[in-house]
């Protein structure tokens, strides 16, 4: 078999502009989660760099529930022609990480413990967007149990997640202690 050199056809491009992470945290600081979660969908707030990366739109947010869509583009593919299983788990991650953010009030964060990805179908350009919904299943004060599916556009299911996420208080920002 023959390589393909990159002589035979121009290479594909994506060029990726996106807003200070920084600046994104501290507007999501004082706000509740679903409050933050809202303003990023409004565009009030510009998204995360992640979000801007790799394609993913947050298409709603309810209290415990979370949709988030992104392209199943080839820019997002491996070597052997199909999505990268990193990126649908980073989808996954997020949405359900989010389904956490959008029960917490305002000074309290969360980070991901663990993930669990079951990947049951590939997903290609051919399944067109892909949609991701999380759901909280526990909330504790310490811990948040979420779970997640993955439909393609046909609504065949492609993978199903599960997260733990540990629950913090925020450090306060210089602002709020002067």
């Amino acid at each position: 078999m023959d390589a393909i050199s990159s002589r035979e056809e121009p290479a594909r491009e994506r060029r990726v502009a996106w807003a200070d992470p920084r600046a994104i945290a501290r507007a999501g600081q004082g706000m509740a989660g679903l409050d933050f979660l809202r303003a990023l969908i409004a565009g009030d707030v510009p998204p995360p760099p992640i979000v801007t990366l790799m394609g993913i739109g947050l298409s709603e947010a309810e209290p415990g529930r979370v949709t988030m869509r992104m392209p199943a583009g080839e820019y997002l593919y491996n070597p052997i022609g199909s999505v990268h299983g990193g990126a649908l788990a980073t989808l996954l991650d997020s949405v359900m990480g989010c389904a956490v953010h959008s029960i917490l009030p305002a000074g309290r964060g969360y980070t991901t413990l663990e993930i669990k990805v079951n990947y049951l179908r590939a997903v290609t350009a051919g399944s067109g967007t892909v949609t991701a919904v999380g759901r909280v299943v526990h909330a504790g004060r310490r811990q948040a149990v979420a779970e997640a599916s993955l439909t393609d556009e046909a609504g065949r299911l492609c993978a199903t997640a599960s997260t733990t996420c540990l629950v913090f208080d925020l450090p306060a920002t210089p602002e709020a202690r002067s």
